[in-house]
């Protein structure tokens, strides 16, 4: 590993339309959350907090002696959130902080470590972020599915929930040329500290996308391919059952 500093924070909140209670959600006999930190405690940070503005998050998380950061419950965020972690902790403008989503329980700690790494090799990107290829159609077609594309030196361009990018005289699934946007951020504290003051973005109101606002106000973000293909996160019930299995068989 190379010597590069950063801290990881995990935004956690217990509020889900879909998976009520989410990250204290069972998995493989441990809450979900927990997963999402014991790798994240893998992947070289020099410190690893989870931040939320539950009580029943923190409890859980203090079971398995995790550190905890309590966060107003106005955040409409996990970027917002994690701003206030760094306030609250008073971590300096040049610290390298990575979010890491509590429904990420499969996350690989080197992905954690490559977009860390990313953004402290280009000094002039805000964000730092990861994309793993599309080659399948309907995953492009797919709003569930953010994709993203690049410009010739890795910045991002746009991303979005539709099939970026078009292949109008293309109708093959082969030659789609799109990316998956991976949910995983490198910021610098300072960044975070000014994050929530950034205009709001028409964009980003559209598509439901918060990453757009760093684009809108005209701030980079830097993407690179992912070292690995990422594991499944968990948004819906089959979700959870799929992500279940495999980590049940993984430890068999």
């Amino acid at each position: 590993m190379s010597d590069i500093d950063f801290r990881v924070v995990i935004p956690a909140r217990y509020a889900s339309t879909r998976l009520p209670g989410k990250p204290l959600l069972p998995i493989a006999g441990r809450p979900m959350l927990q997963h999402v930190h014991e790798r994240a405690l893998q992947c070289g940070a020099s410190s690893v907090v989870i931040a939320t503005d539950d009580e029943r998050i923190r409890d859980a998380a203090a079971a398995f002696n995790a550190t905890v950061c309590m966060t107003a419950p106005e955040h409409v965020s996990g970027t917002e959130r994690i701003g206030e972690v760094v306030e609250r902790l008073g971590w300096g403008d040049d610290v390298l902080v990575v979010n890491v989503q509590g429904d990420e329980p499969m996350i690989a700690p080197a992905l954690i470590r490559q977009v860390a790494t990313g953004l402290s090799a280009n000094a002039d990107a805000a964000v730092a972020t990861l994309a793993w290829p599309l080659d399948d159609m309907a995953e492009l077609q797919d709003p569930n599915i953010v994709k993203v594309v690049l410009d010739r030196a890795g910045y991002a361009l746009y991303f979005s929930r539709a099939a970026i990018p078009y292949a109008r005289d293309v109708n093959s699934s082969v030659a789609t040329g799109g990316l998956r946007h991976i949910g995983l951020y490198a910021y610098r504290a300072g960044f975070l500290a000014s994050y929530a003051r950034l205009p709001v973005s028409p964009l980003e109101q559209v598509e439901k996308l918060e990453q757009l606002r760093v684009l809108w106000n005209g701030l980079k973000i830097h993407v690179s391919i992912a070292e690995e293909m990422p594991g499944p996160g968990v948004d819906t019930p089959a979700d959870l059952e799929r992500v279940g299995r495999l980590l049940a068989g993984a430890a068999d």
